[in-house]
């Protein structure tokens, strides 16, 4: 401002070079007669900087498609993508993303931050909803109440369609199958079901069944647990945990267990049948699922085994003894009864448990 008044001082001088005045300020002659015009208009007032923003913007969003872009963004904290897919569904016509993004930048609401890189890693998607169900506990958090929330959440993997995300007082076995029961009895059995190596549903490596799995497992439910440290075999449903954070309970507050699942219950349902999928083409995880055809059993089936087979019963330590020999099973099995069968190579034994197979027996290893 006073360098500005000061070189209009001076080129108001009578005889004064405006030209080489100019040059001397570090300005052009354009700028030079811009100011002495503000000037002569409305005074010193007119030196400050102005808003370089154009007068009209006729390529700018509708205020009406501004209005309902950030009232999606708030009510779901979905990105462009999935706002321009939801405004395109209620017929605001073609709207580009870069448009709803530029909507959300102008009023605060994203937040620019750099690009993540992550190592690639082989993608895989079974054919049909119930081949395969993920299942994990998402770190727990705290309510008003001070109780501590353990979210349990079961995922097709085919569809993403969300069959379980329960409130959750504990990690506890009997906890897991009350809430697995409820779940089983609605969409009823998968064939396979995938999980970490925590409890309840394995403990390391060398012991990955417990009573919980060895339930799965009488129910006719195949086991598969992830590698140690690679959580992204998991990847569904920790791209699952990571929404649920985002959209849910991220700068939100819940007061107790009846309050938490009332909000589960709500945003699963947007989850599953509003929220498009951008690895389902922008379909919602609803379009892709159907109910499984095995029906959960109201009392287990019994262990009936082949008349070839033979039959073991497991010890306390989770032993059985097989050709004067002892061998591991695990104590998970123990009091069941578990079948010995012998496979194409000499010495070597199957021990299957209901119809799974759970462990090898190789009577060449010396004791």
């Amino acid at each position: 401002m006073s360098l500005r008044q000061e070189f209009l001082l001076l080129a108001n001088q009578p005889g004064s070079n405006f030209r080489q005045l100019c040059q001397r300020f570090g300005i052009s002659r354009k700028t030079g007669y811009k100011w002495r015009q503000r000037h002569r208009q409305d005074g010193n007032d007119a030196l400050a900087d102005q808003s370089r923003r154009p007068r009209r913007s006729p390529r700018r969003s509708e205020p009406e498609l501004e209005r309902q872009a950030l009232m999606i963004r708030d009510e779901t904290g979905w990105g462009a993508r999935k706002i321009k897919w939801s405004l395109e569904t209620a017929g605001q016509g073609p709207v580009a993303k870069s448009t709803v993004h530029s909507i959300l930048s102008r009023h605060g609401r994203v937040q620019e931050t750099p690009g993540q890189v992550t190592s690639s890693y082989q993608r895989f998607e079974q054919e049909r909803p119930n081949q395969l169900w993920q299942m994990d506990f998402k770190g727990h958090f705290p309510l008003g109440n001070r109780e501590r929330c353990h979210a349990l959440t079961v995922l097709d993997d085919h569809s993403r369609y969300s069959l379980c995300l329960q409130a959750c007082r504990n990690e506890q076995t009997a906890t897991v199958k009350e809430r697995l029961t409820a779940t089983f009895r609605r969409y009823g059995l998968p064939e396979r079901m995938l999980m970490d190596n925590g409890s309840p549903w394995g403990s390391d490596r060398e012991h990955q069944h417990t009573p919980l799995t060895v339930w799965l497992l009488r129910l006719g439910i195949a086991i598969s647990h992830i590698r140690p440290y690679h959580p992204q075999t998991q990847g569904k449903d920790e791209r699952f945990h990571r929404t649920l954070k985002v959209e849910l309970l991220t700068h939100r507050s819940f007061g107790d267990f009846e309050c938490m699942q009332s909000s589960f219950d709500r945003w699963r349902h947007r989850y599953n049948h509003q929220r498009p999928h951008e690895a389902l083409g922008m379909a919602v995880p609803a379009s892709r699922y159907q109910m499984s055809h095995r029906s959960f059993p109201e009392q287990l089936p019994s262990l009936d085994y082949g008349a070839t087979d033979q039959v073991r019963k497991v010890q306390t330590d989770g032993k059985i003894s097989f050709r004067n020999r002892e061998f591991k099973v695990g104590k998970a099995f123990r009091s069941n009864p578990v079948a010995v069968r012998p496979t194409t190579e000499v010495g070597i034994y199957d021990v299957h448990f209901a119809t799974h197979k759970i462990t090898t027996i190789d009577l060449r290893k010396p004791e």
